[in-house]
């Protein structure tokens, strides 16, 4: 039997859950004013906002008052999965294995393998594998599984035409390049990183309690919002399995990022090894990492290095 549609209280619920946590851990209050209208009106809309959503996608919903972009997006999210991203991130509650099961067909064992072998943390990550045959390669994986699997992250992923065009673009050609996939720079990036790890060495920041690895309900984990250049930054010291085990959990800092609908995260880390060995790096960026490094030490720079 399929569920019903999730209602509009039940949207609006979430996005006050969201206001409520972004108030606690110290975020700015724009951002929170900006969460608690939108779920005032969400919540006396009198047509449902799934309706809207199918019958004319994110744009509708963000034409939407007191809506805007990024939001529209999230109801696209909560619609599709009955659940978002950004709530469990403030929660310090979601594991990659357990984001990969909140898709149809995946279970506890397949999520598990994809994480271990594949290395994918986020739905994006997931998405890259899917269209670059990684996923075909995964136990359990056949064609029709595959093929559920990438038309439900279209679906989750794809929240508006410039979105789809910018990522339809991508996935042909395999590539990041800034202007079809919009994000922060590595110095941003790095700029975060640094802030909220003296932040957090310094007791500075909110503390969350995460669900996972976390036995005693301890509220220990340090938690940043930031503002750079229109991003909404979230930084937290990594605690998945992989951190744990390799005793990394205050080495490396997961950064969440999102502007007018556009998300993402990386995680940044010190390199072990090679000519960035000792620096903070942003994985999967460690060549525009090493260019800051050369154009640092160079002499019109000084002789800065990166940190």
């Amino acid at each position: 039997m399929s569920q019903s549609p999730i209602s509009n209280p039940e949207i609006a619920d979430v996005l006050e859950r969201v206001a409520d946590l972004l108030e606690a851990q110290d975020a700015n209050p724009h951002r929170v004013r900006a969460y608690r209208a939108a779920a005032e009106t969400i919540r006396v809309h009198e047509k449902p906002l799934s309706e809207i959503l199918a019958l004319g996608g994110v744009e509708a919903v963000d034409a939407l008052p007191t809506i805007g972009r990024t939001i529209a997006a999230h109801v696209a999210e909560l619609v599709h999965r009955r659940g978002l991203s950004l709530l469990d991130r403030l929660e310090g509650e979601v594991s990659p294995v357990q984001l990969l099961t909140t898709l149809p067909g995946i279970g506890s064992e397949l999520a598990t393998r994809i994480h271990r072998d594949l290395h994918v943390d986020t739905l994006e990550e997931l998405e890259v594998a899917v269209h670059d045959g990684r996923l075909d390669g995964v136990a359990g994986f056949g064609p029709r599984r595959v093929r559920a699997v990438r038309e439900e992250l279209s679906a989750i992923l794809g929240r508006s035409a410039r979105h789809r065009a910018r990522r339809e673009a991508w996935l042909a050609s395999r590539r990041e390049p800034p202007e079809t996939l919009p994000r922060p720079d590595v110095d941003a990036l790095l700029s975060i990183d640094a802030e909220y790890r003296e932040a957090a060495q310094a007791g500075l920041l909110r503390r969350i309690a995460p669900r996972r690895f976390n036995p005693t309900g301890a509220a220990w984990l340090p938690i940043l919002h930031a503002e750079r250049d229109g991003w909404h930054f979230t930084a937290l010291f990594s605690n998945t399995a992989r951190a744990h085990e390799l005793g990394r959990t205050r080495d490396w800092v997961v950064i969440t990022y999102s502007r007018d609908g556009d998300e993402g995260q990386c995680t940044v880390v010190t390199e072990r090894g090679g000519p960035l060995r000792g620096k903070r790096v942003v994985r999967g960026r460690e060549d525009e990492c090493g260019e800051r490094v050369a154009a640092r030490a160079s002499p019109t720079a000084g002789g800065a290095t990166l940190q």
